[in-house]
C-alpha cells in the first residue's frame, strides 16, 4: 500500500468519526444516549416492520441477548419502547417504538438528514475514490 492508499482511509475514517461524534452529540442533547438512539432507529428501520425481536435487536446493534434485555428495560422504564409477547410464539417478545420515542427519533432523523446533506457528498466521495484505487 502507498502512503496515499493510508492517507485516503486515513481520511474517510475522520470524516465518519466526525459524523458519529455529531450523532452522539445530537442524541444527548435530545435527552437520550447514543446507544438508546440506535436501538430506537435499528427498531423503526428495520425491513418490513416496525418492531423487532430481542435476537434482530441484539444482532442490529451488535450485542450480547442479556445485554439487548438490559437496554430495553432500561428504554421501557423511559417510556421509549414497549414489549409485547408475539402472538405466534409465546416465547419471542416483540419490541417496538412508542409514541414518545417516534417523536424523538423524528427530531434526530430531521438533524441527521441535515447533517448527511453537508457531509454526504464529502464521504460519498472518499468511498467512491477508495473503493476504485487498484490494489497493490
Amino acid at each position: 500500500m502507498s502512503k496515499a492508499d493510508y492517507e485516503l482511509l486515513a481520511s474517510f475514517r475522520y470524516a465518519l468519526r466526525k459524523f458519529l461524534g455529531f450523532s452522539e452529540n445530537a442524541a444527548i442533547e435530545h435527552g437520550i444516549s447514543p446507544q438508546q438512539y440506535q436501538v430506537l432507529l435499528a427498531i423503526e428501520g428495520f425491513p418490513g416492520r416496525n418492531w423487532v425481536t430481542m435476537g434482530e435487536l441484539a444482532e442490529q446493534m451488535r450485542i450480547a441477548h442479556h445485554s439487548a434485555v438490559g437496554m430495553v428495560d432500561r428504554m421501557e422504564g423511559l417510556g421509549l419502547v414497549k414489549r409485547v409477547s408475539s402472538e405466534h410464539d409465546r416465547r419471542a417478545v416483540q419490541v417496538s417504538v412508542t409514541r414518545k420515542g417516534h417523536c424523538i427519533l423524528e427530531k434526530l432523523y430531521r438533524i441527521h438528514r441535515a447533517e448527511l446533506r453537508s457531509v454526504g457528498p464529502q464521504l460519498a466521495a472518499l468511498l467512491q475514490k477508495a473503493a476504485s484505487r487498484a490494489p497493490e
